[in-house]
Parts: C-alpha cells; structure tokens; sequence
C-alpha cells in the first residue's frame, strides 16, 4: 500500500478532518507526488500551494480505496461512486472539493 501521509485517525484513511463511514479514499497529489486523505492534510504538512490534476492526465491512478488498496484512476474515481474492487462506498460530499485537486475547465 502506498504510504498516506497526514493527520489520518485509521488505517483507512479517514482523517482528523473528514471521518464519516464513507471517507475511505487518499488522493495523490500532482504537487508533490504524496497520497493524503484531505486537502487540509496536504495543507497542513505542505508548504506549497496544490496543483490540480490536468484533464489528460486523468488516466493516472491517483485515487487510494483505504479499505482493500486498490488504486484508481481519477476518471475510474469521477465515474463511479465506489471503490471497483471491494465496493465500499465514497463520499458523495468530496465532489464538493473536486475543483481543489481536478481541473474542471480548459
């Protein structure tokens, strides 16, 4: 499993930050490379600025199931509402925060 860095409170990722039942996924940051379960984590260790994920590089896994470890690829994420191999469920709400780690336009 990769390493997830942050302010995590179990091994499946959840965070001080976003702990519901449902927040299971890490997301790699294009910035400096690290899997980290929130923004506020990243924000929280990082000293730089986060970079979004280009469109054409929505093929990269940069998506982290904490409950079986799969890795996904930002489209694999944005297209469904689960994890691919174990079906556990994602948080609906984090779309709300697409636009801080996916470009959206351009």
């Amino acid at each position: 499993m990769p390493e997830v860095y942050g302010n995590t409170i179990d091994e499946k990722t959840r965070c001080v930050h976003y702990h519901s039942a449902e927040d299971i996924i890490a997301i790699r940051f294009r910035c400096c490379d690290k899997y980290y379960p929130c923004y506020r984590c990243h924000n929280d260790k990082e000293d730089h600025a986060i970079i979004p994920w280009e469109k054409e590089k929505y093929d990269e896994h940069a998506i982290l199931c904490g409950v079986c470890n799969r890795e996904h690829t930002i489209s694999e994420y944005m297209n469904t509402g689960r994890c691919l191999q174990c079906g556990s469920e994602f948080n609906e709400g984090c779309k709300l925060h697409h636009h801080i780690y996916f470009e959206e336009n351009g």
